[in-house]
C-alpha cells in the first residue's frame, strides 16, 4: 500500500515564493524482366566499386549525439586522449579555476554554444532568473547537484547560481554527460566532476568530491535517482542532518526517499518533484514520447514500420513510448502489473500480453517500469535473433545485464552505447546502453520540456530553503498546486495562448479563487 505524500497549502508558501508568483497575463521501367546487358552492368559496378569512406551523421553538436555514429567528437578529441582519465589530468579554466574534473577543459566553447542553443527553448526558466535574479531568494544556499548534465541542466545551473546559489555538481549516469557542456560550466567556474563514460568508481568518487570540498558545506540537494542523497548519508551522516532540504526528480530517487523516511532515516525535509503534474504529464510523457524515436534511430537506424514492438510498463513513460511507435507504424503490445494502466493500455489500442508470451517473436523490447529484473537473462535467452533491448527508466536494474556477462557469451562492440551479445548458436541481440536510461545516454532531450521541470525544481528549492523552521518536518511533500500552476504559466506565452479568466459568479459557483489553484489536490490531470 502506496503512503501519499502531505501535501503543502499553497497559502503555506513563504514569502519570497509569493513574491515569485503573480499569474501572466499572457520513371520506372517495368519489373517483370531485367535486360541481359543490365545484369552484365551490374556486374561490372558490383566489382568494380572505389571504397568511399562513409560520412559522420551528427544532429546535434554535442559528443552525446555524434558518438553513436563515431568514436570522435567534432571537437577533435583524438583516442590517444580518450585513453586518459580525467581524474589524471592537471586542468585549470582560462582564470586559473581547477575545482573541476571534466574530459577536456579546451572543449568549453562548443559547449557554450550548445547551452546558448537550449537557453532558447527553455523560456519559462529563464522568465524565472529574471523575475527574481534581484531579489536573490537562493542567496546562502549551497547546493549539491546530481542530474544528467546536459546543456539543458547547465541552464538550470546558471539559473540557480543567479538566484544566489553556491554550486558544486556531479552526474547521476555514467553514460549521459555531454562533455562540452561540462567543460563550459567549469570554464564558467562552477564545480563540475563529471565526464561521458566514468567508470562505477568514478562516478562515486566524482559525488564525494562535490559533497566533501574544503571550506564548503552543502545545505540543500538536487538529486535525480537519489545517489548524493544516499551518498551523503552513508559516508557523512552529520553534515546530512544539517541539510534544509532534498529535491528528488525521479521515480527511483523518490522511491528511496519514501523507504528512508519509513525507516526513520530521513532527517531532514524532501520535496517529491517527480509526482509534480509539470513533471509527470509533461516530462515523462512528453520528452520520452519524442526521445524514444530519436535514442532508437542514432544507435540502430530502425525502420519502425510492422515492427514487434514491447514496452514494459504503461505509465507515462510508457505511455509517450507506445504513443510514438504506433505512430510510425509499430505494432506495440505491453506488460502490466496495474489492471488500471492495464485497462488504459487496452483503450488506447494496445494490447496486453504477458512477456513470456510474446518474447521469441518481439523485435524490440523497451523497459519503462523503474523496478528492477523485468528483463531476465530466461527472456534473454529466449529472444529472436537481432532483438533491439533498451530501457527507458531510471535505474540500470530493470534489464539483467549483468547476466549476459559470462563466458558463453560474446560482447561485440558496435557503436558507442550499442553492443552484439552473441550467443555459441551464432543469435545474438543489441543492447543499448549497457541497459541504462537510453533516451539521454544514446541522444538527447527536448529542451522545453527540461524547461518544465528544471522550473519545478528550482522553485522546490526556493520554497525549502526559505521556509520558516517547523513548516516541514522530516518527510516527503509534494509541490503546491499553485507552483505547479505558476510553472506552466511561465510557458504559455510561448504557444501564445492566452488563459480564459473566470467572472467572480463563475469563481463563486466553482469555489475557486480567481487566481488558482483551480484544480482540488485530489485532481488527476
Amino acid at each position: 500500500m502506496t503512503t501519499r505524500a502531505p501535501e503543502v497549502s499553497h497559502t503555506g508558501a513563504s514569502s519570497s515564493m509569493s513574491s515569485l508568483m503573480p499569474m501572466l497575463s499572457r520513371s520506372r521501367r517495368p519489373s517483370a524482366m531485367i535486360a541481359e546487358t543490365d545484369v552484365r552492368a551490374i556486374k561490372e559496378i558490383k566489382y568494380n566499386l572505389t571504397p568511399v569512406r562513409p560520412r559522420i551523421r551528427s544532429r546535434s553538436g554535442s559528443q552525446s549525439s555524434t558518438d553513436s555514429y563515431s568514436s570522435a567528437s567534432y571537437t577533435g578529441s583524438s583516442s590517444e586522449e580518450d585513453d586518459i582519465s580525467p581524474r589524471e589530468k592537471v586542468q585549470k579554466n582560462s582564470k586559473g579555476f581547477s575545482d573541476f574534473c571534466v574530459k577536456n577543459i579546451d572543449h568549453s566553447a562548443f559547449g557554450r554554444r550548445e547551452i546558448e542553443i537550449a537557453e532558447q527553448e527553455m523560456p519559462g526558466l529563464v522568465a524565472l532568473r529574471r523575475r527574481a535574479e534581484a531579489d536573490k531568494p537562493l542567496q546562502g544556499a549551497k547546493i549539491i547537484g546530481c542530474t544528467h548534465i546536459t546543456a539543458q541542466t547547465a541552464v538550470l545551473v546558471e539559473t540557480l547560481a543567479a538566484l544566489g546559489a553556491s554550486i558544486r555538481w556531479s552526474a547521476c549516469n555514467i553514460y549521459s554527460t555531454q562533455n562540452e557542456v561540462a567543460a563550459a560550466l567549469a570554464e564558467a567556474g562552477f564545480a563540475i566532476y563529471a565526464w561521458k563514460g566514468e567508470t562505477e568508481e568514478d562516478f562515486w568518487w566524482c559525488i564525494d568530491k562535490c559533497i566533501n570540498a574544503e571550506g564548503w558545506q552543502p545545505n540543500m540537494i538536487l538529486d535525480d535517482g537519489g545517489d548524493a542523497t544516499h551518498w551523503l548519508l552513508k559516508k557523512y551522516p552529520a553534515m546530512f542532518n544539517m541539510v534544509k532540504g532534498i529535491v528528488e526528480e525521479s521515480v527511483t530517487g523518490v522511491h528511496r526517499l519514501y523507504q528512508l523516511s519509513k525507516t526513520g532515516k530521513l532527517t531532514v525535509p524532501a520535496m517529491n518533484v517527480n509526482d509534480s503534474v509539470t513533471k509527470t504529464k509533461f516530462d515523462n510523457l512528453y520528452s520520452c514520447r519524442e526521445s524514444i524515436l530519436d535514442a532508437l534511430k542514432r544507435t540502430t537506424d530502425v525502420m519502425f514500420g510492422g515492427k514487434q514492438v514491447l514496452i514494459c510498463g504503461y505509465g507515462e513513460v510508457g505511455k509517450g513510448c507506445s504513443q510514438a511507435l504506433k505512430g510510425l507504424g509499430a505494432i506495440v503490445s505491453v506488460t502490466e502489473i496495474d489492471p488500471i494502466c492495464a485497462l488504459q493500455a487496452c483503450m488506447d489500442g494496445f494490447r496486453v500480453v504477458k512477456l513470456e508470451e510474446v518474447i521469441k517473436t518481439t523485435d524490440m523490447v523497451i523497459t519503462c517500469t523503474g523496478n528492477k529484473n523485468v528483463v531476465t537473462r530466461a527472456h534473454l535467452d529466449r529472444m529472436k535473433n537481432g532483438c533491439i533491448v533498451c530501457n527507458m527508466g531510471h535505474s540500470n536494474t530493470e534489464i539483467d545485464v549483468a547476466s549476459l556477462r559470462t563466458p558463453e557469451l560474446t560482447w561485440e562492440k558496435v557503436r558507442s552505447q550499442v553492443d552484439h551479445i552473441i550467443w555459441g548458436d551464432g543469435k545474438r541481440i543489441i543492447l543499448l546502453a549497457e541497459g541504462r536510461l537510453v533516451n539521454l545516454s544514446c541522444s538527447s532531450v527536448p529542451s522545453f520540456v527540461v524547461s518544465i521541470t528544471a522550473t519545478t525544481q528550482a522553485l522546490a528549492l526556493i520554497e525549502l530553503f526559505n521556509a520558516p523552521s517547523g513548516r516541514y518536518k522530516q518527510d516527503v511533500y509534494l509541490l503546491p498546486k499553485k507552483m505547479d500552476e505558476y510553472v506552466a504559466s511561465l510557458h504559455l506565452s510561448t504557444f501564445d495562448a492566452h488563459l480564459t479568466e473566470l467572472t467572480e459568479e463563475q469563481a463563486k459557483y466553482l469555489g475557486l479563487n480567481k487566481a488558482g489553484p483551480f484544480k482540488p489536490n485530489y485532481y488527476r490531470y
